[in-house]
């Protein structure tokens, strides 16, 4: 049996009075944050889905401005690319004109001239920095120059000229993540964008009876290479050609010498990781010498830049050569335009794709953002229309209490 005093209905009042109070204060928290767990214990279920969703929305959001600062790279280089192809026709057609052989020695000096300056804005181009202040074609060597200029006398001109153009650059590549392990990868290199020719490298060292004495690394264009311990120079030519670079690898059936040879127009990276297998071959320098001007003394190098086939041409003009200009210059120059035509449309390819990224990851925004409302945002409606009764019951339960208690002392004494 319980005893039922006077106390007892104060008791129960004051308690569903502080029940009604957390209902409000919950609902007034709820419409306040537009969120309806404010604690895991709330919903715990809902709250472990919120935090995958909200957790994956952070990345789509990132994923979207990694592609879009792609984009905006690639729109940039694209500028730069599509310049430096029509300064290349107006070079083209000043080596057609000049190797028709109507052109007096005079007049080849004076399209000299032209094409010393056009010369200097492709240079001036392919070291050109993009809006965050980074070298847009110097692989990721961003914070220095891409291409150093070396001047020199050039006969037939009675000033320094412009004689040799070096990249400073690497070949370093970034990859990119634009969706879940989903990567872009981005290789600004200027050796390959501005390059005109396959570049050969035929080493004259007999490599017969060569071997490694040593487990090694070598770096071909960037891609490591391991050598083991006892390889011949066959099982190295097998793996340049397995490793996926674009070179291919063989055996000179004269000099028993490594020959690489480029499928494509960029100049060849090499360089030794780990050991010394290729100063060993003859093919590099000694590991003091960097790439990709460390090539060794005894090795036979083919294939120049587009800065060397404009380079020709100019000197070619200033000696009057033009049995040179319509055979040799021209026919690099067509090789480097139609190497810059292939970076160019690379490069639109790649913008497409980063684009479409962008695409799909604003796509996907939009649908995880639902998944984020249905999980954790409130029906403002209804979360407005639940506090209105709560406010109507918690008056009617006042009013009940303050009836219930009435009586005064005057009542108890009558």
């Amino acid at each position: 049996m319980h005893r039922i005093s006077s106390q007892f209905n104060n008791t129960d009042t004051q308690y569903q009075l502080r029940k009604q109070e957390v209902r409000q204060a919950m609902a007034n928290r709820q419409i306040g944050t537009q969120s309806r767990i404010g604690q895991l214990r709330d919903d715990p279920i809902a709250a472990g889905h919120l935090v995958r969703y909200q957790s994956y929305l952070g990345r789509v959001e990132q994923f979207e401005k990694n592609a879009q600062t792609l984009a905006d790279q690639y729109n940039v280089r694209e500028g730069y690319i599509n310049q430096n192809l029509q300064i290349m026709q107006r070079v083209r057609e000043l080596a057609v004109n000049g190797a028709t052989g109507t052109n007096t020695n005079e007049d080849l000096k004076n399209m000299a001239v032209e094409v010393n300056e056009l010369l200097k804005e492709i240079i001036q181009n392919a070291n050109a920095v993009g809006p965050d202040g980074n070298t847009l074609f110097a692989g990721t060597r961003t914070k220095g120059t891409a291409f150093d200029v070396v001047m020199g006398n050039i006969p037939g001109s009675n000033e320094e000229l412009i004689e040799k153009v070096n990249y400073q650059g690497n070949v370093g590549t970034n990859r990119i993540e634009v969706d879940e392990n989903a990567y872009l990868t981005v290789d600004n290199s200027g050796n390959k964008t501005f390059w005109a020719e396959p570049q050969q490298l035929m080493g004259q060292r007999d490599l017969s009876a060569w071997q490694a004495l040593e487990d090694s690394t070598i770096v071909v264009d960037g891609i490591d290479i391991a050598i083991k311990s006892g390889d011949n120079i066959y099982a190295v030519a097998a793996k340049i050609n397995d490793s996926g670079v674009a070179i291919k690898a063989s055996i000179d059936p004269v000099t028993n010498g490594l020959n690489l040879v480029t499928t494509d127009s960029h100049q060849i990276w090499l360089e030794d990781k780990n050991g010394s297998a290729l100063a060993d071959m003859g093919m590099i320098k000694d590991s003091s010498q960097f790439p990709p001007y460390n090539v060794g003394e005894s090795v036979k190098v083919s294939g120049g830049s587009l800065f060397d086939a404009v380079i020709s041409l100019r000197d070619a003009m200033l000696k009057g050569d033009h049995e040179a200009i319509g055979s040799r210059v021209l026919g690099t120059l067509d090789s480097g335009i139609n190497n810059l035509t292939t970076r160019l449309a690379k490069n639109g390819s790649d913008y497409e794709r980063a684009m479409n990224n962008i695409q799909r990851n604003q796509t996907t925004e939009v649908n995880v953002t639902q998944l984020v409302s249905r999980e954790g945002d409130i029906d403002i409606t209804k979360a407005i229309t639940d506090l209105k009764m709560m406010e109507y019951v918690n008056q009617a339960t006042m009013s009940n209490a303050g009836k219930m208690y009435q009586s005064s002392l005057l009542n108890y004494m009558r």
